[in-house]
């Protein structure tokens, strides 16, 4: 097995955040729980194209390696407003610690904002065509205790009520989640599950999304 190695690492109020390399491998360590790495990638290229195309303007919880925002803006995005909670990552991708990062830091139509997306969308100006939540594992495994709240009625409702007529909000999850689903019926015109099917470490699984259209 390849040793890894740190690249950065730095304190944050919620914890630890680590970008490590093994290999050719990057990773991507929260608060001690392993996040995402840059060996299977479908699930966020997958988020990324269920924003529609061309996806317009996309308000995105949540950085990670940068794979759905890149994949945002190859497919011709006119904005991509990525909120984080842990800012050194925004620093590091203006660094340019990865190569990917820093080509997102660096094009014109993305904005790195440092926070929490629950406080992002509360404050947050209408006329998004497309909301993508993917801030931890889903509701079933959060990484962050806080983010219960962003599977709330209150909160799905308020993200819906900011997408332009035909918008998209789309949820990344580990697995897929029944609750969820029943939340977001309640609140949506539409709910659909997207099943992402991966195979890591010799183990074939789904990854899910839920994307859900507002009301007219």
């Amino acid at each position: 097995m390849q040793l890894s190695e740190t690249l950065v690492r730095a304190d944050t109020p919620a914890g630890e955040i680590v970008l490590r390399r093994r290999g050719a491998v990057v990773e991507l360590i929260i608060n001690g729980v392993f996040a995402m790495d840059s060996v299977e990638v479908a699930s966020e290229l997958a988020l990324a194209d269920a924003a529609g195309s061309p996806p317009g303007r996309v308000l995105v919880g949540g950085l990670g390696l940068g794979y759905t925002t890149a994949r945002l803006l190859d497919a011709g995005a006119e904005l991509v407003r990525v909120v984080e909670l842990a800012e050194p990552l925004l620093t590091w991708a203006r660094a340019c610690i990865t190569e990917q990062l820093g080509r997102i830091a660096s094009d014109p139509r993305v904005e790195l904002v440092p926070g929490d997306i629950a406080d992002a969308v509360t404050s947050a100006e209408p006329g998004w065509d497309a909301i993508l939540l993917d801030v931890d594992n889903g509701p079933s495994f959060l990484i962050h205790d806080h983010n219960d709240r962003l599977y709330t009625e209150a909160f799905l409702s308020r993200c819906l009520t900011l997408l332009n007529p035909g918008g998209r909000l789309v949820i990344w999850c580990e697995t897929a989640s029944p609750a969820l689903e029943i939340t977001l019926n309640r609140v949506a015109a539409t709910t659909d599950l997207l099943s992402v099917p991966v195979s890591r470490d010799g183990h074939d699984f789904d990854y899910a999304l839920y994307l859900a259209r507002p009301r007219s």
